[in-house]
């Protein structure tokens, strides 16, 4: 045991710069944009990140499908390490994968040792585990702290309980404030019409932390490669006679909050109005906790933005049982499996353009329908 942590040591210490970066959404989005801009800055570079697809991004920005034999493991985190060292890298970026507390402990402050640490917000997500409070999520996420670190967080989602266990970790916690590089921020925010701004004001303060300048960090992030799960939207000619159809893909999203805020992002570069739109919500069984909070944000009539609203997946009849005052001919599900049969089935009854939006989960059924998207959809040129 001793042995093994001497030589992980060893192997991290070879690697002069490490970034883990952790959180509730976006971590995928932000590690690839930090890479990006480290790359443009002259670093040879290494990153591994592990959203709808999990990858290892290689220094000359070619990625590499991560295969795994069984469930995904926070032991990943040593062979990062071995395939840096193989490398001979100056800087690894790597997303945290741990959702329990004490599995972020030992990924983090046990294997990769990370100099800077990334978090990039705090939402409600994986309750069972993480906790049913933001208080609670933030100090799950605060396991991942190490010693001797310096913390950068979004100032809005900056709690307490962060700027505690730095000072007894004596890391220095950075609240990156809203008003950071605004008008630059809004100028760049044209070039990156899928991208928040927190994950873009996030890079921007790490870059510079690092000593790249913000204007050469741009360059960087422009070309850093979209995640397959990233907020994505196409344009397709469906049917006989063909007709309009926009697709959305806000799948990786998950939580209704993350969903809301990626809906008000595409909706400020792509017109909705007057025009209908439909909902596509997919429910994976294996995430119960986000059934349930799909169920209080549709009984609540959060998005009232959908005329209709189609549930898939393998919760999709058990959330429309407890939905048992809702609207039938607004909401109904799906029971079709192949992404063709889905489609032809929404737009069964629809003459007219309309927009179709993803959402709820990318696993399963969600991530054949974005393969499909992307086969028959030209994708947006803002």
């Amino acid at each position: 045991m001793l042995r093994e942590r001497f030589l992980l040591e060893k192997r991290a210490n070879r690697i002069p710069l490490r970034i883990c970066v952790t959180g509730t959404r976006g971590k995928t989005s932000v590690t690839r944009l930090i890479a990006a801009s480290l790359r443009k800055a002259g670093f040879k570079v290494l990153a591994k990140t592990t959203g709808s697809k999990p990858v290892i991004i290689l220094p000359d920005s070619k990625e590499r499908a991560i295969e795994r034999r069984g469930s995904p493991s926070i032991l990943e985190g040593k062979k990062i390490l071995k395939i840096a060292e193989k490398f001979q890298v100056k800087a690894l970026v790597t997303e945290l994968m741990s959702i329990q507390p004490e599995c972020g402990f030992v990924e983090s402050v046990q294997i990769l040792r990370p100099h800077v640490l990334v978090i990039t917000n705090v939402r409600l997500d994986h309750l069972a585990q993480m906790g049913s409070t933001k208080i609670e999520v933030a100090r799950s996420l605060a396991a991942s702290i190490p010693s001797r670190c310096t913390v950068f967080i979004p100032q809005e989602d900056c709690f307490p309980v962060f700027f505690e266990s730095g000072e007894k970790l004596n890391s220095r916690i950075v609240p990156v404030t809203k008003n950071f590089y605004r008008e630059f921020l809004q100028s760049a925010d044209k070039l990156f019409p899928y991208e928040f701004e927190e994950n873009m004001r996030l890079t921007i303060a790490v870059s510079e932390f690092l000593g790249i300048k913000k204007e050469l960090a741009l360059q960087g992030m422009k070309q850093a490669q979209l995640d397959f799960g990233s907020l994505k939207a196409w344009k397709a000619e469906i049917g006989l006679p063909p007709r309009r159809v926009h697709l959305i893909s806000i799948f990786a999203a998950n939580d209704p909050l993350s969903t809301q805020k990626a809906l008000s992002k595409i909706r400020e570069s792509i017109p909705f109005k007057r025009k209908k739109i439909i909902g596509l919500l997919n429910l994976r069984k294996d995430r119960g906790d986000r059934t349930f909070q799909w169920e209080k944000a549709l009984k609540e009539e959060h998005f009232p933005l959908f005329q209709k609203l189609f549930l898939i997946g393998g919760h999709a009849q058990a959330l429309m049982r407890r939905l048992k005052f809702a609207d039938k001919k607004k909401i109904s599900v799906v029971k079709e499996k192949s992404p063709q049969k889905i489609m032809a089935r929404l737009l069964a009854q629809e003459e007219e353009e309309v927009f179709l939006v993803g959402m709820g989960n990318m696993g399963g059924t969600g991530q054949e329908l974005v393969k499909y998207w992307e086969r028959i959809g030209q994708p947006y040129d803002f």
